[in-house]
Parts: structure tokens; C-alpha cells; sequence
């Protein structure tokens, strides 16, 4: 007669595999995340305006107005 009978995977087993699991997933996840960040961080000042104006932030004068001061730095920039 066997101990386990045919159960075993659902004893320290199963946790083991669940372990690795999760592992592999932070692993793999983490770098994806990060990246999506950069990203996001790469984002000029004139794209926010666009997407801040796109959702409906900013009136049309608002967006006008801050759109005419940040052409103009980035032209100072250059």
C-alpha cells in the first residue's frame, strides 16, 4: 500500500509549482512593467498637451495658450 495513494501533487507539491510559478511571472513581469514606464517618462511636454486636451482637461484657449509657450521654449531650446 502506497502512502500517498495517488494524492501527492495536492500536498507540498502543488506549493512548490505554485512557487516557481509565481517566480517565473515576477521574473518575466518586471522588465515588461519597467519598460512601459521609460516610456511613459519619455513623453514630451507637448504630447501630455495633446493627450491632456484630447481627454477633455483643457478648454481650447487653455490648450492654445500653453501650446504657444511650450513652442516657444522648445524653439529657445534648439
Amino acid at each position: 500500500m502506497h502512502f500517498y495513494d495517488g494524492y501527492h501533487f495536492w500536498g507540498m507539491h502543488l506549493w512548490w509549482w505554485a512557487f516557481w510559478i509565481v517566480l517565473l511571472i515576477v521574473i518575466f513581469a518586471t522588465p515588461w512593467l519597467a519598460s512601459g514606464r521609460r516610456r511613459r517618462e519619455t513623453e514630451n511636454p507637448l504630447e501630455i498637451l495633446k493627450k491632456r486636451y484630447a481627454s477633455g482637461d483643457l478648454s481650447t484657449e487653455e490648450y492654445e495658450e500653453r501650446k504657444a509657450v511650450l513652442e516657444k521654449e522648445e524653439g529657445l531650446e534648439t
